[in-house]
């Protein structure tokens, strides 16, 4: 992670407009098809959280703004990205868990198990400062039609939001909200991440 100068990025415009606004954040909202996570969940015993938020990260990664994040009053530059799950811990209370993405479903997976174990069992969160993280909260037991993050003016990562998924009689679907911050991106890099994220689950093969 460093600090880089907004005027020699693509964001220099975003940095001089949005850094200062009351309300920075943007929040979308789209309905995927998460036919084919259920079938492999349920075919392979995989957890169908750690799939989409591995399908999460594969869609992030190709995407150059989502390695960029203001941070305070900078534009910090990161190298790699992680995202994060909210683990209900030993205590039935939660906790916060960053795992890092890797290209690699089944590196991914490993991580994702074992440090979700270790963070229920310490009760304590597991941070990654130096990765551009990309939360998540999964209201699995609940249907929901979507649900907007707080700004709190001290974390400005994306964050994704979801329920219940739906199942009907040819497909499965499950609609997310995701906000962003105005400086790191713009609606139409959020748009083309939701595109992406549908592609990726899609394709994925195990």
């Amino acid at each position: 992670m460093r600090e880089i100068n907004p005027k020699e990025t693509t964001r220099a415009y975003a940095f001089e407009l949005w850094m200062k606004a009351p309300m920075p954040m943007v929040t979308f909202f789209k309905t995927l098809d998460v036919s084919r996570l259920v079938k492999i969940s349920k075919k392979s015993g995989m957890k169908f959280n750690m799939l989409m938020c591995w399908c999460i990260g594969k869609a992030a990664s190709g995407i150059k703004e989502f390695y960029m994040l203001p941070v305070g009053d900078k534009l910090m530059q990161y190298d790699a990205i992680a995202v994060n799950t909210i683990v209900m811990n030993k205590d039935n209370e939660v906790s916060s868990c960053d795992v890092p993405f890797s290209d690699d479903l089944q590196l991914f997976k490993e991580d994702y198990l074992k440090l979700t174990t270790e963070v229920a069992q310490s009760c304590e969160n597991h941070d990654l400062t130096e990765s551009m993280v990309i939360g998540t909260s999964a209201l699995a037991q609940y249907e929901i039609d979507g649900a907007v993050g707080m700004y709190s003016g001290i974390f400005n990562n994306p964050f994704m939001i979801w329920g219940k998924y739906r199942k009907g009689f040819f497909r499965t679907t499950l609609t997310v909200s995701f906000q962003f911050h105005h400086t790191q991106m713009d609606g139409a890099h959020a748009a083309k991440f939701l595109d992406r994220l549908q592609q990726e689950i899609n394709k994925l093969l195990v």
